[in-house]
């Protein structure tokens, strides 16, 4: 496995990206602003991830997506705690998703808790319905990732 930051052509990956935010025109809002990060296996590409800096020591992750032939094995996981890893002023990890019961458990399981909300996010943002897991998105539910303090990373990845 090999984690890779990318720096140019990050439009190569859309396929992917679109993955987690099925609209282009929202992912165009924080590409460009944003670090992208991918996780090669086997020679292949099976999942990436864009992260924002909000504020000194706050980042979002907006769009984690794993191949859908690779999900379930671990990637996405691996891909949060690299990036995690990468920014060692990181406070609070932010990431916003579709309320649905498969995402909350994701995160919770990579150590993520309940922030907040964003009610009606998906009805007012996007040009069409999103459903995930047969539930049609409507709020933003937003999870943190918060660092404790003296908590220092293995980077033994």
């Amino acid at each position: 496995m090999e984690f890779r930051k990318v720096t140019e052509n990050r439009k190569a990956y859309l396929d992917l990206l679109l993955l987690a935010d099925e609209q282009e025109d929202m992912i165009d809002r924080y590409l460009a602003r944003g670090e992208m990060y991918v996780l090669d296996d086997g020679g292949e590409t099976v999942a990436e991830c864009v992260v924002t800096r909000e504020d000194e020591g706050v980042y979002e992750l907006k769009n984690i997506a794993v191949r859908p032939d690779c999900q379930r094995k671990g990637y996405g996981r691996r891909l949060i705690d690299y990036v995690w890893a990468q920014y060692p002023d990181c406070r609070v990890l932010y990431v916003g998703t579709g309320d649905v019961p498969s995402s909350r458990a994701f995160y919770t399981g990579c150590g993520f808790t309940v922030s907040h909300r964003i009610e009606n996010f998906f009805t007012d943002h996007y040009d069409h319905p999103m459903y995930e897991d047969g539930v049609q998105l409507v709020d933003m539910l937003y999870l943190k990732r918060e660092r404790c303090t003296g908590e220092t990373d293995s980077s033994d990845m």
